[in-house]
């Protein structure tokens, strides 16, 4: 509706009020402080101690891990047809199996009462307890989507060091996690084998994977930047967790040292121990003095995940001298995929919690995903309209990662057929893999859009080469 306001007028007597109307702006910036939802609201949680509730072991110990466990969390608060709807993905669908921290399911619904219609339309369970109707029957993957759909593994140079960018590689210690997110872009490694999935497996000890990664970049002094990551580093043991980090210092050559885990988020109360704070402190300490850029990357999708206790986690780093804490999170339809969710999720992250809002990753096309992911152009329109409402060191840039070629800006295609949703990316830099190919920074990659957000000629053409 059209708003009007007073305005100041001229005096004299030729000069009347006049009402100048106003449009407004597209997203209204309304500051909202953080709240921990209530807990107790869950009919399996009544008696849950804020001791309890604040202990990291409670919250591993009473992660819901299968349906069973649910039921007795919720109770009566969902029917029987949501339970029938979950156990469907469970059997056929689902790449991740089920594991949820308490802290998760307690931003699910936070605010309103629990029904079953309210469960199902959360943005935090749709990617953290995904139901067969959530996922599209038509193209439930795209057919080009493939379990390992950024040849991660392809490019290990040691088992579980990925060396993708010339200067830079991703350091996977384990394949566990606090909590398994259905979108997950290594969920051929990660979690549990699901009917529909079975899983890689690491084989060598945890002790001979570490030798192998720092071997790899001692001999590869051109390596500067180390993500660490899995899985989650936050179910690493902490002691081989910093044995490892300070090995890492060691090396002249390694200048910035980033640490991935969405417990951050997922269990902040892992990162509020003691011997982990005492801890990070001691491997931050170390890294200021060599001139290390020490950082954790963490992973949040919706401002409802955004807690006091997530934010007091995310203090604590910083106050140990950690230098940045940053988020990374991933474009979901049904999640955030609009410009007024993803305006409050970095206002809640910069504003109120601490954590810089990085990058916004469009979901990768691994298989059963589809209902996920957003074609590009809709991603640059996202880009465009979150643009001049954040202070711009806060502002994330959305991103596009290209089989092949690593993460592009989502305005840096060279090409785009937006009736087929087939984009064409270019590269300035080989891969590990690449080494003898003469040609690859000359060749254009391809990326697909979601095959039902396509023109009805692009669908077409996609039905006619299904089986191509």
């Amino acid at each position: 509706m059209t708003q009007t306001q007073p305005v100041d007028t001229i005096p004299g007597p030729r000069h009347a009020p006049v009402a100048v109307p106003t449009a407004g702006q597209p997203y209204e910036y309304r500051r909202s402080p953080l709240v921990e939802p209530d807990w107790a609201r869950f009919p399996g949680w009544r008696h849950v101690t804020r001791e309890q509730w604040e202990n990291a072991q409670w919250q591993r110990v009473n992660c819901v891990k299968n349906i069973k466990q649910l039921r007795t969390v919720l109770g009566d608060t969902v029917d029987e047809t949501f339970y029938a709807d979950l156990e469907a993905d469970q059997k056929a669908l689902a790449t991740m199996s089920m594991l949820v921290p308490p802290q998760m399911i307690n931003t699910m619904v936070p605010f309103a009462p629990m029904t079953t219609e309210a469960f199902l339309a959360d943005p935090v369970r749709r990617y953290m307890i995904p139901v067969a109707s959530d996922r599209r029957t038509d193209w439930p993957s795209h057919p080009y989507a493939s379990r390992d759909s950024l040849h991660e593994h392809d490019m290990w140079v040691a088992e579980g060091l990925t060396h993708r960018y010339p200067t830079k590689v991703l350091a996977e210690l384990l394949s566990t996690c606090p909590q398994y997110c259905g979108h997950c872009t290594r969920m051929d490694l990660v979690g549990n084998s699901t009917p529909a999935v079975d899983k890689l497996k690491l084989t060598l000890k945890p002790v001979d994977r570490y030798d192998a990664h720092i071997a790899y970049l001692k001999a590869h002094p051109g390596v500067r930047d180390v993500v660490v990551s899995g899985g989650d580093v936050a179910n690493v043991p902490w002691r081989n967790l910093e044995s490892y980090l300070m090995r890492l210092l060691e090396l002249e050559t390694v200048r910035d040292i980033r640490l991935a885990t969405k417990a951050l988020m997922g269990l902040p109360q892992h990162w509020l121990q003691n011997d982990v704070v005492e801890g990070l402190e001691r491997v931050a300490r170390t890294a200021a003095r060599r001139g290390v850029n020490l950082a954790i990357h963490t992973h949040v999708n919706h401002a409802q995940s955004i807690t006091p206790l997530v934010a007091k986690a995310a203090q604590t780093a910083l106050d140990v001298g950690v230098r940045d804490v940053r988020n990374q999170g991933v474009l979901m339809r049904g999640v955030n995929a609009t410009s007024e969710d993803l305006l409050d999720l970095c206002f809640a992250l910069q504003g109120e919690a601490g954590i810089l809002p990085y990058y916004f990753y469009m979901c990768d096309m691994i298989p059963n995903a589809e209902h996920w992911r957003v074609p590009v152009w809709h991603a640059q329109q996202l880009q465009h309209d979150i643009m001049g409402y954040l202070p711009g060191y806060a502002t994330p840039r959305i991103v596009c990662d290209v089989p092949f070629v690593g993460k592009r800006w989502v305005h840096m295609l060279t090409e785009y057929d937006r009736e087929r949703g087939i984009s064409y990316w270019t590269k300035n830099y080989r891969t590990s893999i690449e080494s003898a190919d003469l040609e690859a920074l000359n060749k254009r990659y391809a990326y697909y859009d979601p095959i039902d957000t396509l023109p009805e000629a692009g669908q077409s053409w996609w039905a006619a080469h299904r089986d191509d």
